[in-house]
């Protein structure tokens, strides 16, 4: 009662309180033994103005002058959040000297010595120079090297340059045969044919160009780039539903690195496809990725669940763009980086539009094409609803059905007002009305109106049906239950600050998508063409000259070449963002073409090889491993595109699932034999081979993948179906092709699999191990080579 009584007496009128006389003894009492001179808890100082306005870390200020309803102090205060109340020790602010504080809010939060909107003082942060912030301008100069002779081009001076540096020189070129196997296993994933090897005379740049020109390339080199989305084709959770429709954004992947679409473009489409003034089937299907990432079909709390996805989005794009940890911010400022809540929350009202297409815990796919066909295919699709809905009500009031007369009144019934027998009635009787609704005449309109305007394509991707997004709050301490201050659409100040994006309404959406999108794809970010480059280098080498491909913040590694990350970055730009001229660059560079030969001086000093003084050695991911052994064995299904497959997986595999007759479709091997990136995605059950080989986790954008070595892989490898089955195949192979000669066959198997002959004792030990093994053993052996595993 005292407290009601105190807020109407503050409601009818109550001078303002003095900040001198009323205020301060409050902070100065209360407050200021931990946000005072002396102690700044969270970041948080209240003997300040400036630093009072500017809040703590939890990036929303603590007092908002004017609008005591959004000031944190008063919240906390007063008891609002009964999950944190200050001050944390005592006895609680009295309900007067709360209305004190309330009123001087509200009055304006009037400060000695302080306008009331006086602009506060800039805080000098040394992380703003942080070197990725830094804008790109001109290409880096070439460093001068001593050995002239070894730079190809300007990779190799960078390189060569730290080189000299140390008195170091760089390992000697690859032996013909292992950098023949490596760059068509780098560029295809698959290995030369005898063909390819036999036609090949030693022209290096041409055939780097025709194996970027192959479909090959483009599903090798889509498989990065789908770890990087966290791509999967089913939702995770409980029912890991499948996402209908999504392996055409896979789909989309691939045809994009076919044709070389320029990168900036990709990352438009990708972001903001649909709101393109020349939008299309292509560019729609391309916004797939925004709904890439796991989705619960019955969450516990729906509105939390509402920005958990739209988390996943923003991470998915700070992370893959931007190389930013920006969903850190998400409940109070960055603890490492300077990104602030304001810029989390800002980038979350850029995609705070989008609506996820489903009906009930049902996802649905959604058509694509230009906005003309899409608005003709919706009319048409609303024009056949009201006339199947009008002809199913006038069959059941007909009495024509066979089905009982309280079945049909069940149907009529709203399904909110029907009580449990009407609901059991429709549970038993909806197969049978569906077939009777499947002989009417109205079928036959139906296929009329589908033949005038033939249905569209179909894909999986998000919507955004409003001009007009909903606000979007800082969430107080990430809880959508405790809104804060409302943020415009923004990207993080710390990039965006001297150019930012500009957010121009679309005809059919806010366009606040299209706006980030082209300010990421843009010159004037200093971090997208980085981010890129840096990606492409660690899928060649291993590792990427920034070796945290996902965060460039200050927490992040630091470039081993700076200038180099730099120069290319610049130069990708100036060459029209081309991966595929990128990729050519990279394979005609020296250092690319270095050997694996190892150094024990230089090791003992760089174990990590962050110089580059050889060539890294590392293991083929699980894809190209599966994918090289369906080459080899001569199984290989090349088809392209479509639906995902099933591949073989173990009976004990599934005996986990809930139900595991359904779990996974039944194992044809001609469909199972296509390259892995057709593989499904089933986020709960993961290819227990290719899990096993550390194919990542698609819950969340994937840096790079992780290179074990642990006994199951050798077990699995060596005993496992798949490995004997692709054996046994070599085995016919070469008995079909090589003849009945021991030898013959051996020299086969070793060009097939390794892409040189073998050496003498190779061939001798062979030879011996068939007078008492088989030949589908000695296959075996081979497709479980280090050799085979790790290129040279």
């Amino acid at each position: 009662m005292v407290w009601l009584i105190w807020i109407l007496l503050g409601a009818a009128g109550s001078a303002a309180a003095d900040f001198a006389t009323d205020v301060r003894p409050i902070l100065a009492r209360r407050c200021w033994g931990c946000h005072g001179p002396a102690l700044h808890k969270s970041d948080l100082r209240l003997d300040r103005r400036a630093d009072a306005l500017h809040g703590g870390e939890s990036g929303i200020p603590a007092i908002v002058p004017g609008n005591s309803k959004v000031s944190l102090l008063i919240r906390y205060v007063s008891g609002a959040d009964p999950k944190l109340v200050m001050p944390p020790a005592g006895p609680r602010l009295t309900p007067a000297e709360v209305e004190t504080l309330r009123q001087w809010i509200d009055a304006g939060a009037k400060w000695p010595g302080a306008e009331p909107n006086a602009p506060l003082a800039a805080k000098p942060d040394p992380r703003l120079s942080h070197w990725a912030f830094q804008p790109l301008r001109a290409a880096p100069a070439l460093p001068p090297v001593r050995d002239t002779r070894w730079v190809r081009n300007p990779i190799d001076a960078f390189i060569l340059a730290r080189l000299e540096t140390k008195g170091w020189r760089p390992a000697p070129p690859a032996a013909p045969p292992d950098l023949l196997r490596r760059i068509y296993v780098d560029l295809t994933g698959l290995p030369p044919s005898l063909a390819e090897q036999d036609r090949f005379r030693g022209d290096w740049d041409s055939l780097a160009q025709e194996l970027l020109q192959q479909p090959a390339h483009a599903e090798r080199w889509a498989r990065h780039w789908l770890d990087v989305v966290r791509y999967g084709d089913t939702n995770g959770y409980e029912r890991d539903d499948v996402k209908p429709k999504v392996w055409k954004y896979r789909d989309y992947v691939i045809r994009s690195l076919q044709a070389d679409k320029p990168f900036n473009q990709f990352v438009i489409e990708q972001l903001a496809g649909d709101e393109l003034p020349n939008a299309n089937a292509e560019t729609l299907l391309a916004t797939g990725f925004l709904r890439l990432g796991p989705w619960d079909d019955e969450p516990a709390d729906p509105a939390e669940d509402r920005f958990d996805q739209l988390d996943d989005i923003l991470n998915a794009t700070a992370q893959g763009f931007l190389g930013l940890t920006l969903a850190c911010a998400r409940c109070h400022n960055h603890k490492f980086e300077p990104l602030t809540t304001k810029d989390y929350y800002g980038m979350i009202a850029v995609f705070n539009g989008l609506e996820r297409p489903r009906k009930g815990r049902t996802e649905l796919d959604r058509p694509i094409g230009t906005w003309p066909e899409i608005d003709r295919d919706n009319a048409r699709e609303e024009q056949i609803n009201k006339l199947r809905e009008a002809a199913r009500t006038a069959w059941l009031r007909s009495g024509k059905s066979v089905m009982p007369p309280a079945a049909a009144a069940a149907f009529l019934q709203p399904a909110k007002d029907r009580d449990e027998a009407a609901k059991k009635l429709v549970k038993d009787f909806t197969r049978k009305l569906d077939e009777e609704l499947a002989a009417l005449p109205v079928e036959e309109e139906v296929k009329r109106l589908r033949r005038e305007t033939p249905e569209l394509e179909r894909a999986y991707f998000l919507e955004e049906r409003s001009k007009q997004p909903p606000a979007t709050h800082i969430l107080i301490r990430g809880k959508a239950t405790s809104p804060g201050p409302e943020v415009p659409p923004s990207a993080p100040l710390v990039v965006a600050a001297h150019a930012p994006p500009v957010f121009t309404p679309a005809p059919r959406s806010s366009g606040r998508r299209l706006g980030l999108a082209r300010w990421i794809a843009s010159r004037e970010n200093p971090l997208t063409a980085r981010v890129i480059v840096n990606r492409v280098w660690q899928w060649h080498f291993g590792e990427g000259l920034v070796r945290t491909a996902n965060d460039f913040g200050v927490m992040g590694d630091k470039p081993s070449h700076p200038e180099l990350l730099d120069w290319l970055a610049v130069w990708f730009m100036d060459n029209g963002w081309s991966l595929r001229k990128l990729h050519a660059l990279i394979l005609s560079s020296n250092t690319y073409r270095m050997a694996k030969t190892g150094n024990q001086a230089y090791a003992a000093e760089d174990p990590e090889n962050r110089l580059w003084w050889r060539a890294p050695y590392r293991r083929l991911e699980a894809e190209a491993i599966l994918d090289s052994a369906l080459a080899v064995s001569g199984k290989l299904n090349r088809t392209l595109y479509g639906e995902f497959v099933y591949p073989e997986v173990p009976r004990e595999a599934l005996e986990g699932s809930s139900d595991p007759d359904k779990v996974w479709k039944s194992f044809s091997e001609e469909q199972a034999s296509r390259r892995a990136v057709y593989y499904i995605v089933k986020r709960s059950l993961l290819v227990p081979l290719m899990e096993v080989l550390d194919v990542c986790d698609t819950a969340r954008p994937a840096a790079r993948r992780q290179t074990t070595s642990v006994a199951p892989q050798a077990l699995q490898l060596f005993n496992g179906g798949f490995m004997n089955r692709q054996a046994r195949h070599l085995a016919e192979r070469l008995r079909r092709e090589a003849g009945a000669e021991p030898a013959a066959q051996i020299e086969m198997a070793y060009r097939l699999a390794l892409a040189r002959p073998p050496k003498p004792t190779e061939r001798d030990a062979m030879i011996s191990f068939l007078r008492t093994g088989t030949l589908e053993e000695l296959c075996r052996v081979i497709l479980n080579l280090n050799e085979f595993a790790y290129t040279n």
